[in-house]
C-alpha cells in the first residue's frame, strides 16, 4: 500500500440516485471511514473549521479516537464545509487513484442530500439559492431593494437578520436596473480588425447571475476586452449553473440547470464559439460538477470539453495569437486572491498570468480561502466562521500593500472587502479596492474607468 500520491487527483461521477448514496447505514461507515482516515493524517488542520472540529471530537472523546464520536456529533464538521475543493484538490494524499479513494467535498454533499432527503432543509438558504427568480425581481426594483440591503440601514437588516437569519453585518450583493444581457442587446460591439486575434476565435459570453443582476462592469469590461483583442462576442444567460443548489445538496435541480443551458449553448459551440464564463464558481460547474452529476449527458460533455474561464481565456489568446499594443501599467500594483473555485479548476493562477502580461505591474497572490461560500457568508449562523477562514486572506492582501486587491469571485470579492474594513477598525488598516481580475485588465487598456 502506497502512503500517498503524486499522480494528479481524479473524481468518480455521484451516483446520487442510487439509493446506497442516501442510505443512512451505508452513508454512515463511509463518513467513519474517511473520518478515521483524516484523523490520522490532519494534513488538512489549516484548511477550513470542518478538519479542527472533526479533530476536536476525536481528541476530546474517552478514546481518543473515532470510535468514541457518536455519529449524531458530526453535524458541526459537515456544516463548516463550504464545498471549496481545496482539500481534494491542494491537501489530500488519498483522492484517487490512490486506494483509499478519499473526496471530502463531495462526501460531505452526500451527507447533505441525505439530510434534505429526510426532510432537514434550510427554507432561508434555499429561497436564496433561487438566483434567477430573486435577481428578476430585484433588478424592477433594485434602488428599493439595495436600500434595504445596505449595512446602514439598520432597521431593515435587523428584521431581515430576525425574520430570514440573514446577518445584519454581512455585504449583500447589489442590484442593477440595466442587466449585463441588457446591456449587450443594446451596445452592439465590433472585434478589433486590427487585433492579432482577430477572425480567429469567437466567444460566447456565458453572462452567469452574479454578472447580470449584481455586477454587470465585469460583463462589460470582458466583452470590450475581448472584441478589443480581436475576438467576435456573442452574450447569453439561459439561466444559472447551478452552483447555488449544489450548495443546498439539490442534485435534481443542478441536473435540470444543467440540461437546460447546456441544450441552449450546444448550437454555438457547434458553430465555433468557445464558451466563456465570467465568474470562477460557472466555470468549474461547467467543467466539472456538471459531467460527475450528469455523467451520461453528451451535451453537458460538450460543453465541458468548450469551456473556459475568462481569465484563462485572455491568457490562451495572448499565447496562441499575440495581443494587440497599448497595454499601460497598473499603478500600485495588484494583489490577486486565488478563487477556491478557480484553483479546483486545476488550470493554473491564470488570473495572476494574465495581469502579468501588463508591463511595469507588480502582481503578487494570496492563496487563501476567502472563506465566503455563497450562503455561507451571510446567514447568521456561519457568518463569524466565514469571516473568520477569510481573515488570514484578508492580512496577506493587506500586507502586500498593493493598490488594488482582486478576484475571480466576485463574493469572494465582496467579502474579503468588507473583512478589510473590519481590521481597518480594528487594526489600523486601509482596505484596498476589490474587482475581479478582468477589470483591471480591460483598464490597462483603457477600454472602461
Amino acid at each position: 500500500m502506497r502512503e500517498g500520491s503524486l499522480e494528479a487527483p481524479t473524481r468518480h461521477p455521484l451516483n446520487w440516485q442510487d439509493p446506497d448514496f442516501t442510505d443512512p447505514a451505508k452513508l454512515d461507515e463511509e463518513m467513519r471511514r474517511v473520518f478515521d482516515i483524516c484523523h490520522g493524517c490532519r494534513r488538512c488542520f489549516n484548511l477550513c473549521d470542518s478538519f479542527p472540529r472533526l479533530f476536536d471530537l476525536v481528541d476530546n472523546s474517552p478514546t481518543e479516537e473515532l470510535d468514541g464520536v457518536k455519529s449524531e456529533d458530526f453535524g458541526p464538521v459537515i456544516e463548516a464545509c463550504t464545498l471549496c475543493d481545496m482539500c481534494f484538490m491542494t491537501k489530500c494524499p488519498y483522492v484517487p487513484p490512490h486506494e483509499f479513494n478519499l473526496d471530502f467535498p463531495h462526501l460531505m454533499l452526500r451527507y447533505r442530500v441525505a439530510e434534505a432527503k429526510a426532510g432537514k432543509k434550510h427554507f432561508v438558504a434555499r429561497q436564496l439559492a433561487e438566483m434567477d427568480r430573486n435577481g428578476s425581481l430585484a433588478t424592477v426594483v433594485a434602488p428599493v431593494v439595495n436600500w434595504g440591503a445596505d449595512t446602514k440601514n439598520k432597521l431593515t437588516r435587523k428584521l431581515a437578520e430576525s425574520v430570514a437569519g440573514v446577518d445584519a453585518r454581512a455585504d449583500l450583493p447589489r442590484f442593477h436596473s440595466r442587466t449585463f444581457v441588457m446591456s449587450a442587446r443594446q451596445e452592439p460591439l465590433a472585434a478589433n480588425d486590427k487585433a492579432p486575434a482577430f477572425g480567429k476565435r469567437k466567444a460566447l459570453l456565458y453572462a452567469t447571475c452574479f454578472v447580470n443582476y449584481n455586477r454587470p462592469s465585469t460583463g462589460v469590461a470582458a466583452r470590450k476586452l475581448l472584441n478589443h483583442l480581436g475576438v467576435e462576442t456573442v452574450v447569453e444567460y439561459p439561466g444559472c449553473c447551478g452552483m447555488p443548489f449544489l450548495e443546498q445538496a439539490d442534485l435534481a435541480r443542478v441536473t435540470a440547470q444543467a440540461e437546460k443551458v447546456s441544450a441552449v449553448l450546444l448550437p454555438f459551440i457547434e458553430q465555433g464559439y468557445d464558451i466563456v464564463a465570467l465568474t470562477a464558481s460557472c466555470g468549474l460547474m461547467f467543467k466539472f460538477e456538471w459531467p460527475l452529476i450528469a455523467p451520461k449527458n453528451e451535451t453537458v460533455k460538450k460543453l465541458s470539453g468548450a469551456t473556459y474561464d475568462i481569465d484563462e481565456y485572455v491568457v490562451e489568446i495572448a499565447k496562441k495569437h499575440g495581443l494587440p499594443d497599448g497595454l499601460k501599467p497598473i499603478e500600485g500594483g495588484v494583489s490577486v486572491h486565488l478563487a477556491c473555485h478557480a484553483r479546483a479548476q486545476n488550470m493554473g493562477p491564470k488570473a495572476a498570468e494574465m495581469l502579468r502580461l501588463v508591463p511595469q505591474t507588480k502582481v503578487d497572490v494570496v492563496e487563501r480561502c476567502s472563506g465566503h461560500g455563497g450562503t455561507f457568508g451571510v446567514l447568521k449562523p456561519t457568518h463569524d466562521l466565514a469571516v473568520k477562514v477569510g481573515r488570514p486572506a484578508a492580512r496577506t492582501a493587506h500586507g502586500q500593500g498593493h493598490a488594488h486587491v482582486v478576484s475571480d469571485c466576485p463574493l469572494a470579492a465582496k467579502h474579503l472587502k468588507q473583512i478589510m474594513r473590519g481590521m481597518n477598525d480594528d487594526e489600523g488598516v486601509t482596505p484596498s479596492p476589490v474587482a475581479h481580475p478582468i477589470e483591471l485588465m480591460a483598464k490597462a487598456y483603457g477600454l472602461v474607468e
